[in-house]
This record gives C-alpha cells, sequence and structure tokens, in this order.
C-alpha cells in the first residue's frame, strides 16, 4: 500500500461530484464536525463506558471516553505525521499532512456503534438469537445475515451507522471520506471470519461498500472465498486502536480509584510501574516540589506520564514498522510493540482491571441490569418484527422512528432495523422503554 493512494478526502456517496466549498475547512476537518454535532455522537453521554453511570462521582461514559481518545488520537496522527515526513520528504504539502486530524475523527466515531450497556448490551443481542427465543428464525434467513446477527458487533456497527442509507437520508450515511471511514475498521472482514474472539468489522448489508472504499485506497485484498473477503487494515487504524487501547486501560485505573476499588498505593504502583526507578523517583520529586498534596491530583498527573509514554511509545513503534504495516504483514496491536518495561506494565495494568475492576460487584450489577433490560427489548420487539400483523406489535412497530425500515416486507430488514434502533438507544432510554413495555412506568403517574 502507499500513503498516495490510502489518504483520500473522496466522499462515500459524493464520488461524481464535490460540495462547493463556503469555508476553509480541509474535507476531513468536515467529517471531524460532521460527526460532534451529531445525534448519536451526543448520545454516547448516556451510555455505559464501564462504570455505571454517575452520581456524585463522575467517572467515564461513552462520550468522555471518545473525546479523550480523539485528543490522543490527534497526538499520535500528529507525530506520526512528522517524523514520516522526515523519512519522506514526498509526502509534505500532501493529504498525508492531515493524518491527525482523520485519527482524531475515527476515534470520534469507533463507538458510535456500542448498543446500551457496553459489552453487556452486545451480548445480549447475540444471545437473543443464540441462546434465546431468537434461535428460532435461524431457518427462516440467510446464513450470512444469521451470521451477522448472532456475532453482533460494535465495530461493524458504527461502520454501518455511519454508512447506510436509513430511509429519509441521503446516499452514503454521513457522506464520510473515505479515508476516515476506513480508519475505523478494525476489523476488515465480515462475520464469516469472526473466529472464535467474535470480532467482524461490517455486516453483510455493507461489504459492497467497504470493498468500494478499499478498492479505492488500495488496501490489500487477503482473502477472498464465496463467505466473503478479508483485507488487511488501512494503516492509520493501528494509531486509533493504540489511543483506544491507552485510554481505557489507564483511564479505568483512574475512575477505580475515585470508586475505591483500588486504594491510592496500588494506583500509584500501577501508573508508575510504565518507567524506571530514577524516572518514579523524578515524578514524585516533582509532585513534592509543587506541594501537590491532593492524592486524587497525584493520581491524575501519574496517568498524565503514563498516558504520555504510551503515545510515544506507540508513534515510534508505528514508524519503526511503517513497511510491515504498509505491506500488510503487521502483526498485533502498537502495544504489543512498544519497549519491553511499559509494554509489560500494560499487560499488568489489563491483568489488575480484570480481576479488580471488571469483575468487581459495581460492574457486574450494572451488566446483570443491562442484559436484562436488553433482553426484555429483544424478545418484543424482534416479536413484532416477525409477527407485525399482531395488535401489540403494531403498537410497539408505532414507537420506532422513521428512519427505520420496521414496514419492510422483508423480514432480515424488519429484524435489522429493530437491531438499529435498539442499539442507538441510550442507557436512560433503554429503561424507559422496558419499564414502559413491562407496565412499570406510566406517562400519568
Amino acid at each position: 500500500m502507499n500513503w498516495q493512494q490510502l489518504i483520500s478526502n473522496k466522499r462515500l456517496g459524493q464520488e461524481d461530484r464535490h460540495a462547493l466549498r463556503h469555508d476553509d475547512r480541509s474535507e476531513f476537518k468536515r467529517d471531524s464536525d460532521r460527526l460532534i454535532y451529531s445525534a448519536p455522537f451526543r448520545r454516547l453521554q448516556n451510555k455505559t463506558q464501564v462504570f455505571p453511570l454517575p452520581g456524585s462521582i463522575f467517572v467515564h461514559n461513552r462520550l468522555t471516553h471518545s473525546l479523550e481518545v480523539a485528543s490522543l488520537g490527534k497526538s499520535l496522527g500528529d507525530d506520526v505525521a512528522r517524523k514520516l515526513m522526515k523519512k519522506h520528504p514526498e509526502l509534505r504539502g500532501t493529504l498525508f499532512e492531515e493524518i491527525g486530524t482523520i485519527v482524531q475523527t475515527a476515534c470520534y466515531a469507533h463507538d458510535m456503534g456500542n448498543p446500551p450497556f457496553g459489552h453487556s448490551g452486545e451480548k445480549a443481542i447475540q444471545s437473543f438469537f443464540t441462546e434465546g427465543p431468537g434461535d428460532c428464525l435461524k431457518e427462516k434467513v440467510s446464513k450470512r445475515f444469521w451470521d451477522d446477527i448472532t456475532h453482533f458487533e460494535g465495530n461493524a456497527n458504527a461502520f454501518r451507522l455511519l454508512t447506510h442509507r436509513f430511509l429519509g437520508r441521503r446516499e452514503g450515511g454521513f457522506v464520510m471520506t473515505y479515508t476516515t471511514l476506513a480508519s475505523i475498521v478494525k476489523y476488515p472482514f465480515n462475520s464469516a471470519f469472526a473466529g472464535k474472539h467474535g470480532k467482524f468489522g461490517f455486516f453483510s448489508t455493507e461489504e459492497d461498500t467497504y470493498k468500494k472504499i478499499a478498492d479505492e485506497l488500495g488496501i490489500i485484498e487477503k482473502e477472498h472465498t464465496e463467505e466473503g473477503i478479508r483485507y488487511v487494515r488501512h494503516p492509520l487504524v493501528y494509531l486509533m486502536e493504540a489511543a483506544d487501547d491507552i485510554c481505557y486501560e489507564i483511564m479505568d485505573i483512574e475512575d477505580a480509584h475515585k470508586l475505591k476499588l483500588l486504594s491510592f498505593e496500588e494506583t500509584a504502583e500501577l501508573l508508575l510501574g510504565f518507567f524506571d526507578e530514577e524516572t518514579k523517583r523524578s515524578i514524585r520529586q516533582r509532585i513534592e516540589d509543587e506541594g501537590v498534596t491532593d492524592k486524587n491530583e497525584q493520581v491524575v498527573y501519574f496517568r498524565a506520564c503514563a498516558v504520555g509514554l504510551l503515545e510515544a511509545e506507540c508513534v515510534n513503534a508505528f514508524v519503526e514498522h511503517e513497511q510491515e504495516i504498509l505491506q500488510g504483514t503487521f502483526e498485533g496491536s502498537l502495544i504489543k510493540h512498544i519497549s519491553e518495561l511499559p509494554c509489560k506494565a500494560y499487560k499488568h495494568c489489563a491483568e489488575v482491571s480484570v480481576r479488580e475492576i471488571y469483575r468487581s460487584k459495581t460492574v457486574l450489577d450494572v451488566e446483570l441490569s443491562g442484559y436484562k433490560i436488553m433482553e426484555t427489548l429483544m424478545n418484543d420487539l424482534i416479536g413484532a418484527a416477525v409477527n407485525p400483523e399482531h395488535f401489540h406489535s403494531q403498537q410497539l412497530i408505532r414507537r420506532f422512528s422513521s428512519q427505520y425500515d420496521i414496514q419492510s416486507s422483508d423480514l432480515e430488514t424488519r429484524i435489522m432495523a429493530v437491531i438499529d434502533y435498539i442499539s442507538g438507544m441510550t442507557d436512560i432510554y433503554a429503561l424507559d422503554i422496558y419499564q414502559k413495555i413491562n407496565g412499570i412506568s406510566l406517562p400519568i403517574i
């Protein structure tokens, strides 16, 4: 692959014409603004990241997480651009200079397809078809569609959200640039290749769209079978992924300290574990010299140091492995290719997070509640899609937004309309609909 072809400002749905320019924004900045001002992006403020939505202690939700990932992604992209333009002077003055903005935008978009209640919501959608009442639909839909819905994935749903032409909307969905769209697809293959990890990058309904983008950008095709196509990643995906990896791991530790799941000593040990002994002493001395005695503020400082180190390490890893990335032979994430000490510290943080955070009662409670809410919504709304002629089905169908094709004569389209509707809900809205469906909440009370 080559950078000149990989960075394109051609827009999905507007390939044959360019919109008249009304200001000096680049096309990639337009992508960024378009997402920030969109309703799906705003809805992230009421979607669970890891911990329950905040009460008196404000922990991260999907929106604050996405903003932080985007900020870090911009730094990663800008630093990589600066280093690679020294290495490849011919890239100066080209669209390559804007990769910081492209990665930033991909980071804004990376969680937009996630359903309510985080990964618990994803599992509820999948399990409805594999373990619940939805298993009876297997013989009524195509194999490719069945693979899609039984492996439902937030990443694939984000690509659909940005590219699918919903009812009343324009061709091309959000009409984003090809490069921005390619930069969010961490798993550039369909659900047939999901395997045990269950991850994939686009539903069968959007496969042709991704193929068109990949062919235009010169993304290497890795495998082509009757079941589908597998590509290598667009190089900028690695930077988006690194920003996400760094933020969710490090910020979850900070949140866990705020919620007292981790003590100050445990938190300090984890965040300072990325540094050698001399640097640790220097960091602690700086805090002492500046008179910072507040424990939370100290954790913030430790976190900033850790994030800064990991950002620099990932930039170096990307530049060092540039040729492998362009050839499609690079294996794993950038985090796995950083220096030994920070790599070991990152793995330790991940192990502690699983043990002390993700399996904590606080997180388990929101997962249990979220799963039940999603299970109920899936059961009732899929039931309405399968039997639209029933009286209660008609009542439920009237709740759908006009953009969802729930009135289609095609069963698969109606089922996908339900998944689109539910996955777009906030946690709070999903709870509200759940209560109304079950008669727990009435407008008059």
